[in-house]
């Protein structure tokens, strides 16, 4: 493994660890055991690194549905993929706030933005099937905003960020995006007539 890819390893599991507020250029170079002089030879400042951690986040991101979406079937592509990123977000919490943060800070990710247009192609499949009752955008529009607000009841329930918000069960959750695959999608009944 070269030492770029040490040093983006070391700065994912501190982001995990322990969130953006407690990231340091310090932590991570003794995480990787290398000086900082080589940590700014690679990312030029902390920020540099910081950023290049959080594309990589929202790379693993893309790349894990991509794996994931296989069925030929749109609408059970697209609940497969929206499970996959509200899973991810439950899984890395921490991750996943800082990589919301920067992308809601106007930064231009290319991975967020293949993940975007990953989603409208889902929406196209559903909308050639015959079975979108949404415009595309506003059906992008409702599945990308139903997968943010369940990702964020994780995070916030992680992240202890209020007391009043424990844990989503599985059933909150499974509720959100059936409600917003139902909202975009017309029953197959209609399709098959």
């Amino acid at each position: 493994m070269s030492t770029r890819d040490t040093l983006l390893r070391a700065a994912l599991r501190l982001l995990e660890q322990d969130g953006e507020s407690r990231f340091s250029t310090r932590a991570v170079c003794t995480a990787a055991n290398v000086t900082a002089p080589t940590l700014y030879h690679h990312f030029g400042s902390a920020d540099g690194l910081l950023s290049a951690a959080l594309m990589e986040g929202f790379r693993q991101l893309l790349t894990r549905k991509k794996a994931v979406e296989r069925s030929p079937d749109a609408e059970s592509a697209l609940r497969q993929g929206w499970d996959d990123y509200v899973r991810f977000a439950k899984d890395r919490p921490r991750l996943y706030a800082a990589m919301m943060a920067r992308f809601l800070q106007g930064a231009t990710i290319p991975a967020a933005e293949e993940a975007f247009a990953h989603l409208r192609l889902q929406i196209d499949a559903l909308a050639a099937e015959g079975r979108l009752a949404l415009k595309a955008p506003q059906a992008a529009s409702l599945m990308w905003a139903a997968a943010s607000a369940a990702a964020l009841l994780h995070v916030t329930a992680a992240l202890g960020a209020t007391k009043q918000l424990p844990a989503p069960e599985p059933k909150v959750i499974k509720s959100i995006r059936d409600q917003a695959i139902a909202s975009i999608c017309k029953p197959r009944s209609e399709n098959e007539t």
